[in-house]
C-alpha cells in the first residue's frame, strides 16, 4: 500500500471512531452508521466534502500543515496519532512545548567527522548550542558568552560587534531568512514563553526586525560569501551554508573554503593557533562527540540584558513584553 493509501486508511479509521455527539454535533437519526460522515467532518474542519473524499481515496496527495492541523483537531487525535498523521502526509510534525536543544547522536557523529570545517549548531530560535574548536578559533570562543550573547538573531538585529561581514544584498537575504525561521518556530513551539519574549524584545529594540516581522516575509537560507575579520590571521573569505536536519529544528552553520585558497591555508593555521588560544577554555564540557564543544547557554534567549529577569517556564506569557503575534 502506498503512503497516500495509508493516509486515507488512517483518516477513515479515525473518522469512524468519532461519534457526532463527541464532536459537538447533533447525534443524528437512530440506527445510523458509527462515526462522522464526510459532511460532518467538512463542517468541523472547513474543508470541502470533495477534498476529504479525495484525501481518503489517495487522490489528494499533498495536504498542507493547516489542513492536517484542522483534521487532527476535529478527529481528536492524540499527540502520537497527530505525529503519525503528519508523517503519513509527508510533513514534519509540529513540535509542542519549548524549543529543544537536543542533538541526535547521528548528527553528533556527522559533526565530529568534519574537524576541518568551522561548525556551529543552533536550535530553532537560533541559539548557538554547540560548536567545534575551529568555529571558536575563527569567530571567537562562545564559551564565556551568556544567554542572548549566543543568539544569532539578537546579535545581528541589535548591532553587536561581529567579525563577520557580508554584502548588502546577502545581508538582506540573511535577515529575511532569519525572521522567517523565527516565525516558523512560533508555529512549531506555540507555548515557548522564552521564544515569544525574545521576539517581543527584538520588535521593541530593532526597527529593522519589527518591519520584517510585520511584513510576514518568507525566505530561505542560501549559500553566501562571508568575510571573517580575524585579529591574528586577517580577513578570511569563506562560503557560508545553513544546513537543516530532517525531523528536528536544528540549523547548522558551516563555513568552508575551497582547497588551495588563502582561506583554506588560514583554516589550517587556525587549527593550530586556535588550540593554543582557546583550547584550554573552550574544551571544558565536551558534548560526547569528537571535537565538538557544548556549553550551558545560561538563562537562555529570554534573559534580559538589563535588570529585568527572564520569565521562567512557569511564568505567564502575558508577562512578556510585546509577545509575538501569530
Amino acid at each position: 500500500m502506498t503512503r497516500h493509501g495509508e493516509l486515507g486508511t488512517a483518516l477513515h479509521r479515525w473518522r469512524d471512531r468519532i461519534a457526532p455527539a463527541e464532536a459537538g454535533l447533533p447525534a443524528g437519526e437512530p440506527g445510523r452508521a458509527a462515526g462522522l460522515r464526510h459532511e460532518e467532518l467538512a463542517q468541523l474542519t472547513g474543508l470541502s466534502v470533495d477534498y476529504l473524499v479525495r484525501l481518503e481515496e489517495g487522490r489528494a496527495t499533498s495536504p498542507s500543515v493547516q489542513v492536517l492541523t484542522s483534521l487532527a483537531r476535529a478527529l481528536r487525535l492524540s499527540d502520537d496519532e497527530r505525529r503519525h498523521l503528519f508523517l503519513l502526509a509527508g510533513q514534519s510534525p509540529p513540535a509542542l512545548g519549548r524549543v529543544s536543544d537536543h542533538i541526535p547522536p547521528s548528527v553528533r557523529r556527522l559533526l565530529g567527522r568534519l574537524p576541518g570545517t568551522p561548525l556551529g549548531v543552533h536550535d530553532a530560535a537560533w541559539n548557538l548550542i554547540t560548536w567545534n574548536p575551529l568555529w571558536a578559533a575563527l569567530l571567537g570562543d562562545p564559551a564565556a558568552v551568556p544567554g542572548r550573547g549566543r543568539n544569532a538573531a539578537w546579535l545581528h538585529f541589535t548591532g553587536q560587534p561581529s567579525r563577520v561581514s557580508q554584502s548588502v544584498e546577502q545581508e538582506a537575504r540573511f535577515e529575511a531568512a532569519l525572521v522567517a525561521d523565527l516565525r516558523s518556530a512560533t508555529v512549531h513551539y506555540p507555548t515557548d514563553v522564552r521564544l515569544r519574549f525574545l521576539i517581543g524584545e527584538l520588535r521593541r529594540v530593532s526597527n529593522r526586525f519589527a518591519v520584517l516581522w510585520n511584513s510576514r516575509i518568507t525566505d530561505s537560507h542560501d549559500t553566501g560569501i562571508r568575510t571573517i575579520h580575524h585579529p591574528d590571521v586577517g580577513p578570511v573569505i569563506v562560503d557560508c551554508d545553513t544546513l537543516t536536519v530532517p525531523g528536528c529544528d536544528l540549523r547548522i552553520a558551516a563555513y568552508s573554503a575551497a582547497p588551495g585558497t588563502d582561506a583554506a591555508d588560514k583554516f589550517r593555521l587556525l587549527d593550530v593557533i586556535g588550540t593554543e588560544m582557546t583550547g584550554m577554555a573552550g574544551m571544558t564540557g565536551m558534548a560526547g562527540m569528537a571535537g565538538m564543544t557544548s556549553q550551558d547557554p545560561g538563562p537562555g534567549p529570554g534573559t534580559s540584558p538589563g535588570p529585568d529577569p527572564d520569565p521562567g517556564p512557569d511564568s505567564s506569557p502575558a508577562a512578556a513584553p510585546e509577545p509575538a503575534d501569530r
